[in-house]
């Protein structure tokens, strides 16, 4: 299965697609759409919006598994982010690709085995699983883990499938 994992932001979107096959992972490609501070807040939502769907144009993923939104105390901020939110699901949308939401700490307990873990955890984890050369940058270790934890989410629903046969 090959997925494209999403944490969304504004200023510095990650993406990072992986190929699994049963408990392995590879990744394919995976890194950042920044977003310069001056850039127009418009402009910045139709470079997401571009880049997520060149991505499924070129690697054409099976899913899409992106940060659910959490609540938070700046009402701005969230609605910011559920706007960069929405460029990405039209981007998915448009090309018929399911989209699958996951808390972050769903994603941080499905791949460093605790909810609560730091992104420095996540992101060594994620160097680990993926046996990638370097430590890769935040919002890109955070999409590979969404990506890795909707695969976890998927072979645990198959084995709980196939115990109630």
């Amino acid at each position: 299965m090959r997925i494209l994992g999403v944490d969304t932001s504004l200023r510095s979107t990650g993406y990072g697609v992986v190929d699994t096959a049963g408990s392995r992972f590879i990744a394919v490609e995976y890194g950042n759409i920044p977003n310069a501070a001056n850039l127009p807040h418009s402009q910045c939502l139709r470079r997401i919006h571009e880049k997520i769907a060149a991505l499924i144009d070129e690697f054409k993923p099976e899913v899409l598994s992106v940060e659910k939104v959490i609540y938070g105390k700046n009402a701005n901020t969230m609605m910011v982010l559920g706007e960069a939110r929405g460029a990405v699901i039209v981007a998915a949308a448009e090309r018929d690709v399911p989209i699958y939401e996951y808390e972050p700490r769903r994603a941080k307990m499905s791949v460093c085995g605790n909810g609560l873990a730091s992104k420095e955890q996540v992101q060594r984890m994620v160097k680990t699983l993926l046996n990638l050369p370097q430590l890769p940058q935040n919002d890109a270790a955070d999409a590979l883990a969404l990506a890795i934890c909707h695969s976890n989410s998927k072979m645990l629903l198959n084995l709980t499938a196939n115990k109630q046969l």
